[in-house]
């Protein structure tokens, strides 16, 4: 096993980290992070975490990002900047992304654009710039958050699940391509958890995941960490979603096309509805 999975006295970069999973992957790792390199637009909140975290481990350096992923050039200044001062990235932790609800015809543009830039290219483009330097020192970790939905499909969530089908082949492609380089490389598919994300859903139907399927941030980090640890291909946090995710599996495609149909005429139903109150 090897302790760069961790985290343990290495460089380690978490997007996202501003809020919800990001956060607490940031606060799981600290104890035994050499540096913490902390990215998200609200460098306000980014520095309120840095003070948090200095101030439990004093011998942690933190530094703060605040990058929209979605602007190609800021991302490249602020990765060739990083490098330069910590002399590298040991582990990347991809977690920054957003969804959307709503059927595909009704969606914005823009944001669905901005989606797909945040999801896969922002997540694809920094695991190309920094993996490189990982596989030349033998060592290091890329830890991908995906979804449930990576796994699976509904209606509503058109474009939003295949951002996350495509982080899922990709990850289970490239842990394929790294077999005995010395970097591990894991997703997680995690199902509802208590964050943020639903507040830039979008959500018009006011109904919310019962609270027994949903888990903490807390609860997801440190499943996610716990099969990083181990070099696990695929973390999915939760005994419910875990169990939701075999019948998944074991499900035609047929049989979930049926299940799903009304769901998806009461929600455009429901949409039309609402755009016209």
């Amino acid at each position: 096993m090897s302790r760069v999975r961790s985290g343990e006295r290495s460089v380690v970069l978490i997007t996202g980290a501003s809020s919800g999973i990001g956060l607490e992957f940031a606060r799981q790792m600290a104890p035994t992070a050499k540096a913490l390199v902390l990215v998200a637009r609200r460098i306000e909140r980014l520095e309120s975490l840095k003070e948090e975290l200095v101030r439990a481990h004093r011998e942690l350096t933190v530094h703060v990002c605040g990058c929209d992923l979605t602007d190609r050039e800021a991302t490249r200044r602020m990765l060739s900047s990083i490098e330069h001062a910590t002399g590298g990235i040991d582990v990347l932790v991809n977690n920054a992304g957003f969804g959307d609800l709503g059927v595909f015809d009704r969606a914005d543009w823009d944001k669905t654009e901005r989606m797909i830039t945040l999801n896969v290219t922002a997540l694809t483009y920094l695991t190309h710039r920094l993996l490189p330097s990982m596989v030349s020192r033998g060592r290091g970790g890329i830890l991908n958050l995906s979804s449930g939905f990576g796994l699976s499909f509904m209606p509503g969530f058109a474009t939003y699940i295949g951002t996350k089908h495509y982080v899922t082949g990709f990850t289970e492609s490239l842990r394929l391509d790294l077999a005995g380089t010395g970097v591990t490389v894991t997703q997680v598919c995690p199902g509802p958890v208590r964050t943020e994300f639903n507040d830039t859903l979008g959500n018009f139907t006011g109904v919310e995941p019962p609270s027994f399927v949903q888990i903490s941030a807390e609860e997801c980090a440190r499943a996610a960490l716990r099969g990083f640890e181990r070099g696990r291909a695929l973390v999915i946090p939760g005994l419910f979603i875990r169990v939701m995710m075999v019948l998944n599996a074991l499900s035609p495609r047929w049989l979930k096309r049926l299940l799903y149909a009304p769901i998806a005429r009461r929600l455009r139903r429901v949409q039309v509805q609402q755009a016209k109150t």
